[in-house]
């Protein structure tokens, strides 16, 4: 397998997992966030870019960037609770305006401190719904209301997805609910911040977690009137994009040996390079969701720069992509779009093979992929303001990258508690005043 330092594309074959050295869940957590990467990286993505006291320095400068934002984040979630018992439709509309805070907390922390390409396409059925300005960012066009499913290959994966909620006219980074293992919940500030946003948090048993999905899925199907519920005037349904994850966790060698044995014990083939999906849960969002959202978006998400053999989680961790500077060479996103109501969603044995249908696809993609670099885009689904439009010179790809629209936008994130902080301490000066204290 002969790799080139200038960007070409590693050949690929497919690894059957070792069910006898699978490394454990603890092992395999620690890789994903704190590996350097196994020295076959340096083939693809050569070596570290920062020194250690660099990377040092990295470190603190990045702890403090997210810890200050995300305690900013959220205490103007905690600023706003109080709504609850008050409004709810402005509660909902003040916890929209965190979550549009988080979003570009994200996009600007990737630009920052790991900005990497983007690659865009799509097949036929996006036809529109994809375009790049002829300042380089990206306008996605899909409706207020939307499921999106993707598959998992490292765990910022939903990062991505989430600055493509921002690129989108109108922007929905403000409204996107995420489908997650339950084991993040309580994740420190992050896990309570998660429950304000409304995500939906999975115990990966059905019996426990259909009412609670029915729950979560009739509050985001309620009419409200608040001052963001959609482009439209008057009680309406609130703008949603659901994200699902099909596979239920990002792609390992842990993980891959649970989904061959799975595969094993059902009699059916199993992917090369991702898990096998699980199509419950979705059938019974599409179910609960019938007649308020009419399209599911389908994101196959590809990383470049990951070597034969191993996969992205253990390429690009958080100390590899954020203090090492090794982030991908590209992250490629490649979109279809299906009717739900074209869909099998009452019939469980024609949903799951739907669903598994559309997988097997996706794996066809991704084998293209690590052969190729690229997603087998079509010229129809993206349009590039200032190209060429002319069908043999138009490109089926969108190369951007997440960055912000503004390099001052995310100052708004600070504002709410600023503000609050300025009016607490007038109130102190003028209390002291009324009482006699200096």
């Amino acid at each position: 397998m002969a790799s080139q330092a200038n960007g070409s594309v590693h050949q690929r074959k497919p690894t059957r997992p070792d069910l006898d050295r699978v490394p454990s869940n603890l092992a395999t957590e620690w890789q994903a966030w704190m590996g350097s990467g196994p020295k076959e990286v340096e083939e693809t993505l050569g070596g570290p870019k920062h020194g250690p006291w660099l990377q040092t320095l990295r470190i603190i400068g990045f702890f403090l960037h997210f810890i200050t934002s995300c305690l900013f984040i959220h205490f103007t979630q905690l600023l706003g609770s109080p709504l609850y018992f008050i409004d709810k439709d402005w509660f909902y509309a003040w916890m929209a305006m965190t979550k549009q805070y988080f979003g570009l907390f994200v996009t600007t922390m990737t630009q920052w401190w790991s900005p990497t390409v983007i690659r865009i396409s799509g097949d036929k059925s996006m036809k529109g719904l994809i375009k790049q300005s002829e300042d380089g960012q990206v306008r996605m066009n899909f409706e207020e209301r939307a499921v999106l499913m993707a598959n998992h290959q490292i765990y910022t994966d939903w990062l991505y997805l989430w600055w493509v909620s921002y690129t989108n006219t109108p922007p929905m980074h403000g409204h996107i609910y995420i489908i997650l293992k339950e084991s993040l919940k309580w994740a420190p500030i992050l896990g309570p911040a998660m429950q304000f946003y409304g995500f939906i948090f999975m115990a990966r048993k059905w019996s426990k977690d259909q009412e609670r999905m029915r729950y979560r899925i009739q509050k985001l199907s309620t009419r409200h009137s608040g001052p963001t519920s959609g482009t439209h005037g008057g009680a309406q349904l609130d703008p949603m994009w659901l994200l699902i994850f099909p596979e239920g966790t990002n792609t390992s060698s842990n993980t891959r040996a649970g989904s061959t044995k799975y595969a094993e014990k059902s009699g059916i083939s199993d992917m090369r390079h991702q898990l096998l999906p699980r199509s419950t849960g979705m059938q019974f969002c599409l179910q609960e969701l019938k007649g308020t959202v009419e399209y599911l978006y389908d994101c196959t998400i590809g990383y470049e720069g990951i070597p034969p053999g191993l996969y992205g989680q253990d390429v690009f961790t958080l100390r590899s992509v954020y203090f090492q500077g090794r982030p991908p060479k590209s992250v490629n996103l490649h979109w279809r779009r299906y009717k739900i109501s074209d869909l099998p969603i009452t019939d469980h044995d024609a949903m799951a093979e739907w669903v598994l249908d559309r997988w097997r696809e996706k794996d066809d993609m991704l084998e293209l992929f690590y052969k190729t670099g690229k997603f087998p885009g079509d010229v129809e689904a993206v349009h590039i303001e200032g190209g060429p439009q002319e069908k043999d010179w138009k490109t089926a790809y969108i190369n951007t990258e997440v960055k912000a629209r503004s390099p001052f936008e995310f100052l708004q994130m600070f504002a709410p508690v600023a503000a609050a902080g300025l009016v607490g301490s007038v109130l102190v000066r003028a209390i002291d005043m009324v009482t006699g204290h200096k």
